[in-house]
């Protein structure tokens, strides 16, 4: 019986130790994952350099770090011929809303928002923060120049119309 056990608990060892790390990456593996990441970064990086997208509030222009994803990739190809303008509203106090005209991709998740934080709503309605929210948003971007004061100051004191254009 302990010749058995023995037998089997040999077994057993063999064969945990015949099938661990057969198929995990190797350090050359992840190293050639890595490489293949990285080639493929500077297309994107290209595209984006090529298409970026210049928003305007009013009079004044606003630097966005924009989000690299199918919506914003969306919003370029609508601007990329002609200037988009769009109608914000004030709504609840700290965002300014206004329609596209047309429906994005989108790929919304719960999210908690703040001031600069520029976001897709519904789909087809853009979304300029100039406070916090807590909604399921798809990202666009985030204005980056502008302190939260400097953002209440433009957006909070009545409607005002956006532009997006291809730079």
């Amino acid at each position: 019986m302990k010749q058995t056990r023995f037998l089997l608990l040999a077994l057993l060892l063999l064969a945990l130790t015949a099938c661990g790390g057969k198929d995990a990456p190797t350090a050359s593996t992840e190293a050639a994952m890595i490489e293949t990441t990285e080639a493929e970064a500077p297309a994107e990086s290209k595209f984006e350099e090529e298409n970026t997208l210049k928003m305007t509030i009013g009079d004044t222009t606003v630097t966005v770090a924009w989000e690299r994803n199918e919506s914003v990739a969306a919003l370029k190809e609508l601007v990329k011929d002609h200037p988009l303008t769009v109608q914000l509203s004030m709504y609840g106090g700290f965002e300014q809303v206004g329609p596209l005209g047309t429906e994005l991709p989108r790929s919304d998740v719960q999210t908690v928002t703040q001031a600069g934080d520029v976001v897709l709503y519904s789909g087809n309605q853009i979304v300029v923060f100039y406070g916090s929210n807590s909604w399921a948003y798809t990202r666009l971007g985030h204005i980056t120049d502008k302190t939260a004061e400097e953002l209440t100051a433009l957006l909070g004191n009545g409607d005002v119309t956006l532009t997006l254009s291809a730079e």
